[in-house]
């Protein structure tokens, strides 16, 4: 069995890389202290909540990613099953769906299953094809007729997003050690989450400073396009700060991956807005104190997972 780790721990880029994260997280932590004790007056618990946040979903996914890979596919299909089951406790469904359902969470270990046996034509039409007739089939013979459309488009949307597109994460541990001979499946994942998320916290931040002009204020009020432009100056440059210690990329590929990861780690994020706006929510969960919900956290992955591996498969 392959360990994603080797014997000389220490020199591997995926531990540097991540060793880099946990020294940003301990300055943000002493940051966050020193700001409590020299401004009591205000209340900083929102940003303590998002730290605290960080620093476990950073450990969990660390230890996900770099000790086996068997592990890092069971984590990504249990990161696929709480969004999706954060999703359709979202979404208004009828009594008769129940078995729908439950079609529609198997979907999630046998997409997985793909994965394991390196299977790629089933793993690429399953979803999109297999499951997309099948579970019609099923409403049918349950024979109620009132919403069908709307019910069944809200379903295969949610497997569409959160089972096919966030399987494209896992999938490149699957990929061939010499596509990628500097670190691996792995270092593909770890270059992908780390934009898109750094791509979430240069938009807010940018926003927050800079932003005056909205982009979509029916959908989501926040976004601006100073964040947007800021999100994406920030991703490239750490597209290419990180490219050759995690992938193979030239510099073209590196500013290509940065501007696709930000542009459309931006529209995934929108889209989940639009989604929690029509049905009236904030937060698609409280997972995550300071964040939300676990969707809340991965909704730019939905579109950024499936483009970025595409991207990279094709080129390389």
């Amino acid at each position: 069995m392959e360990t994603i780790l080797d014997m000389n721990v220490w020199a591997n880029p995926l531990v540097q890389v991540l060793l880099g994260i946990f020294v940003l997280l301990i300055i943000a932590s002493i940051v966050n202290h020193l700001l409590k004790r020299s401004r009591p007056d205000k209340n900083f618990s929102e940003i303590g909540n998002r730290i605290r946040s960080w620093w476990f979903m950073a450990i969990v996914f660390s230890i996900a990613t770099l000790i086996h890979e068997n592990i890092s596919l069971v984590f990504f299909a249990f990161l696929t099953y709480l969004a999706l089951k954060e999703y359709f406790s979202m979404i208004p469904t009828r009594r008769a769906d129940r078995r729908v359902l439950f079609f529609a969470y198997l979907s999630i270990p046998i997409q997985f299953l793909w994965i394991y046996m390196e299977w790629y034509g089933m793993f690429i039409i399953f979803i999109p094809i297999y499951m997309f007739l099948f579970l019609p089939i099923v409403m049918v013979l349950i024979g109620q007729t009132k919403g069908f459309l709307k019910s069944i488009g809200a379903i295969h949307w949610g497997i569409m997003l959160m089972v096919f597109g966030l399987s494209h994460l896992a999938y490149f541990l699957a990929l061939p050690e010499a596509m990628n001979p500097l670190a691996g499946g792995a270092g593909f994942i770890i270059y992908l989450v780390i934009l898109t998320q750094l791509n979430d916290v240069s938009q807010f931040l940018f926003g927050k400073m800079l932003g005056k002009r909205k982009i979509v204020p029916a959908v989501s009020p926040n976004k601006t396009w100073a964040g947007f432009l800021g999100g994406v100056g920030s991703t490239v440059l750490l597209a290419l700060l990180l490219a050759p210690l995690l992938t193979p990329f030239t510099w073209v590929a590196a500013i290509g991956s940065g501007v696709l990861i930000s542009v459309f780690g931006f529209i995934g994020d929108v889209n989940v807005s639009a989604l929690k706006r029509d049905i009236g929510v904030k937060d698609s969960g409280k997972a995550l104190p300071g964040h939300g919900g676990i969707l809340d956290r991965i909704d730019s992955l939905t579109y950024t997972a499936p483009l970025f591996f595409h991207f990279t498969n094709f080129f390389y």
